[in-house]
C-alpha cells in the first residue's frame, strides 16, 4: 500500500549557530560536506577526468523550459505514478550508489527505509556495504538489485540467486563500466576504503585491493579493475534476460542504437545514464539524450533518466521530455550523510513538495499529463 501523499517536509537539523533546515536538495550538499572527511566528499561529489560530463549534465536540465498549461482546473495534482507496471508515489527510484556506510553508519538500510516510506523504489549496489538481504529486510517498500558483471560467472549467479531471494522487486544491470573511468579527485586523494567499509554482498577478502591505500592511486579503481568483466556483450545480457523473471532494467545506455538492441533482447526499461559523469569525460548529457532514446523505442520499453536531477523540476523536466522517471543519485548521500534516515525522509519529503508544485504551476493532474508537456531548449 502506497503511503499518503507527503505533506509538510520532515526537518533535519543543519547544525551550526543560526543555521536553518534545508529547504531544497542543494541545502543537503552543504551539509554533507561538513560532515565528510574530504576524501570522501571527493569520492561522492566528483566526476571523470577534468569533470565536463558532470557539469554538463547539470548544464543540459537548466537549458530544459518547460511550457506550462493554463485554464486546466488542477487544484492538487496527485505525485503517483507507475514504474515497471508497479504505482509509485512519485516516478522516482534512488539510484544504486556503492558503500552507504562510508556516509552515515547506518548505510544501506537507513536509506532504503526512507525510500521505503515515501512510496519509492530503492536500488541496491552490488556493491553495498550492507548485504542485499539485510537490506530488503530494512524496509517494507521495493527494493531492485543492481548488478554489475564480475569476472566470476559463478559470483553473478550467485547475486542473482540472492537477489530474487531476498525478494527484490527488479534486477538493474549496468552496462557502462567496462572499466572505472579516471576519477582525479580520488586519484590526487589516494582515495581507499576504510577497513569498516566492505563490499558485503562479495565473498571475504573479495574487496581487498579497495582498502589497499596508496599515492596516487585509487584504490576503487584497482579493485573494480580486478572484479569487473570488461567484455561484457549482448549474448551476457540475453543470458541475464533468460535467467531472471523480474523486470529487467539496463542502464548506462546513451545511444539510442543501443536502446532499440535492449528493447530486441526483451529488457524492460532502459536508463539513460552517463553514471553522473563518473564514466567517459566528454559523454553527451543525458538530458540532450533523452528524447532520442525515447523517439527510438516508441512504447516499447519505458525509459528513465538518471545523472543530474537535483529537484521537483528536474524530475518534470524529465517527464516533460519523455521519461516515464528518474533515479535520484547524490542528493540521497548528501541527505543520508546530513542526517541518516532522517535526513533522507526529509529530502524525499521535499522532493514530492516540489513535483507537486510543479506539476500544478504547469496544469497536470498528475505525472502521467506532464508527458505531454512541450519544452523548449535554450542555446
Amino acid at each position: 500500500m502506497l503511503p499518503p501523499p507527503a505533506g509538510p517536509p520532515a526537518t533535519v537539523a543543519a547544525g551550526g549557530d543560526g543555521d536553518r533546515p534545508p529547504v531544497s536538495l542543494a541545502d543537503f550538499a552543504e551539509l554533507a560536506r561538513r560532515a565528510l572527511p574530504p576524501g570522501v566528499w571527493d569520492f561522492v561529489g566528483g566526476g571523470s577526468g577534468v569533470e565536463t560530463t558532470l557539469a554538463a549534465n547539470r548544464a543540459a536540465l537548466d537549458r530544459v523550459a518547460v511550457l506550462p498549461r493554463v485554464l486546466t482546473g488542477v487544484e492538487r495534482p496527485r505525485t503517483h505514478a507507475p514504474l515497471l507496471g508497479r504505482e509509485q508515489a512519485m516516478p522516482v527510484a534512488v539510484a544504486p550508489m556503492a558503500y552507504q556506510r562510508l556516509l552515515h553508519p547506518d548505510g544501506e538500510p537507513a536509506l532504503a527505509a526512507a525510500a521505503g516510506a515515501a512510496g519509492v523504489p530503492y536500488v541496491l549496489s552490488t556493491l553495498s556495504s550492507t548485504p542485499v538481504e539485510e537490506v530488503t529486510a530494512a524496509t517494507a517498500g521495493p527494493v531492485w538489485f543492481q548488478l554489475y558483471w564480475l569476472r566470476d560467472r559463478g559470483l553473478v549467479a550467485d547475486l542473482l540467486d540472492r537477489s530474487h531471494a531476498a525478494g527484490c522487486a527488479a534486477l538493474m544491470v549496468t552496462v557502462d563500466v567496462p572499466v572505472l573511468g579516471r576519477r582525479l579527485r580520488d586519484v590526487r586523494n589516494g582515495f581507499a576504503l576504510p577497513p569498516e567499509v566492505t563490499a558485503a554482498n562479495l565473498p571475504a577478502g573479495r574487496d581487498d585491493l579497495a582498502h589497499a591505500g596508496t599515492p596516487g592511486v585509487s584504490a576503487i579503481a584497482a579493485h573494480t579493475e580486478a572484479a569487473f568483466a570488461p567484455a561484457l556483450t549482448w549474448a551476457d545480457l540475453a543470458w541475464l534476460r533468460e535467467r531472471t523473471r523480474l523486470p529487467l532494467l539496463v542502464k548506462g545506455v546513451l545511444d539510442p542504437r543501443d536502446a532499440v538492441r535492449a528493447a530486441d533482447v526483451g529488457v524492460d526499461a532502459v536508463v539513460v545514464s552517463n553514471h553522473g559523469g563518473r564514466q567517459l569525460d566528454g559523454a553527451p548529457a543525458t538530458a540532450t539524450m533523452l528524447p532520442e532514446v525515447v523517439a527510438a523505442v516508441g512504447e516499447r520499453i519505458e525509459v528513465l533518466l538518471d545523472s543530474g536531477v537535483r529537484s521537483g523540476t528536474d524530475v518534470l523536466r524529465a517527464l516533460a521530455l519523455g521519461a516515464s522517471g528518474v533515479l535520484l543519485g547524490r542528493p540521497m548521500l548528501w541527505a543520508l550523510a546530513a542526517g541518516g534516515r532522517a535526513g533522507a525522509q526529509a529530502a524525499l519529503d521535499l522532493l514530492a513538495v516540489e513535483l507537486r508544485d510543479a506539476l500544478t504551476l504547469t496544469g497536470c493532474a498528475d505525472p502521467t499529463q506532464a508527458r505531454r508537456l512541450r519544452t523548449l531548449t535554450g542555446d
